[in-house]
Formats: C-alpha cells, sequence, structure tokens
C-alpha cells in the first residue's frame, strides 16, 4: 500500500518529535531569559541613539523581569562606523556600511566580579536617499537594525554561556 508523500509528513514529525523527546534535548530558548537568572539583568549602556535602543532590544531579548531586584549587571560599551559605499561620478557616496562592536561585561551584583565578558560585532547596508526625510529615515533604519542584530547576538552568547554554567 502507497501513502502520499503529504501524508508522511505528520509522521515525520511524530517520530522526530519522540527522538528528541526521548534523548533530554532542552530547547535553549524554552522561555526568556533561558530560565537561568538572565531576566534579572540591569543592562548600562552609553548615552545615545544606537546605544539605547540596543539596551532595549537586550532587555526584550533576555526577558528583563522589572518587579524582581536585579542579580546580574551587563555593561556594554559600543563602537559605531559609517563608511561610505558606492561612490557616484559626483564623488557622493550612495550607500553606506553602519558598524557596531559591542563588548559586554556580566557582572554578578552580589560579589561584584566579572562572570563572562565578550564582544560582538555586527554590519548593516543602507542607500542614501535623495530626499532628506528618506535619507533619514534610512539611517534611523539601519542603527535599529545593527542593534536589533547585536542585541541578538548578545542573548545568545549569554545564553550559551548560562547553559553551560547554570549556577552562574
Amino acid at each position: 500500500m502507497r501513502f502520499p508523500a503529504a501524508s508522511l509528513i505528520p509522521l515525520a514529525t511524530v517520530g522526530v518529535a519522540l527522538t528528541l523527546g526521548g534523548c533530554g534535548f532542552t530547547p535553549l530558548y524554552a522561555k526568556p531569559g533561558v530560565g537561568s537568572g538572565l531576566s534579572a539583568t540591569t543592562v548600562e549602556v552609553p548615552q545615545g541613539r544606537v546605544a539605547y535602543l540596543l539596551r532595549e532590544d537586550l532587555e526584550d531579548a533576555l526577558g528583563l523581569d522589572k518587579s524582581a531586584p536585579p542579580v546580574w549587571r551587563l555593561e556594554i560599551s559600543l563602537v559605531q562606523t559609517r563608511d561610505p559605499r558606492g561612490l557616484s561620478e559626483n564623488d557622493v557616496a550612495q550607500r553606506y556600511d553602519v558598524g557596531l562592536t559591542v563588548r559586554y561585561a556580566l557582572t554578578l551584583i552580589a560579589t561584584g566580579k566579572i562572570a563572562h565578558a565578550g564582544q560582538v560585532t555586527t554590519q548593516v547596508h543602507y542607500d542614501e536617499a535623495n530626499a532628506p526625510y528618506a535619507g533619514i529615515a534610512a539611517r534611523q533604519d539601519s542603527q535599529q537594525r545593527v542593534a536589533s542584530d547585536a542585541a541578538r547576538r548578545i542573548q545568545i552568547e549569554l545564553a550559551a554561556w548560562m547553559a553551560r554554567n547554570p549556577t552562574g
């Protein structure tokens, strides 16, 4: 008896679920904050628009619980770049690369000792527009994208570190 290929997909899904369930697999992102205390992290960033956007994205990514006292302090320093690319015949940039390098240190507040430190680098691109408002909007959008990507990378690194060091 032959089964249509579409009817085998649910069977394969059930098989994979049973296999992963039996091996003790636990998803890293089972819930915000990785269930390990990252939700009790205060994020400190320098002044500036990109730093503010990064802090907002990190607080969301880490599942910040504002009602609980912080256990961790995440200190951030960043370096931004904006490099012109795609010069026209008038030597005017038509495209920009926006880069962000973020150094971070995760400190256990109770001891004041740095538990984990790292660095992430990310880059996005945007086209310069002829209209002034469109150019500002494109630049601001690139800042949001670079901050979101850096926050995601930091979250992944911290989650992986927490999974390896559950007691901090």
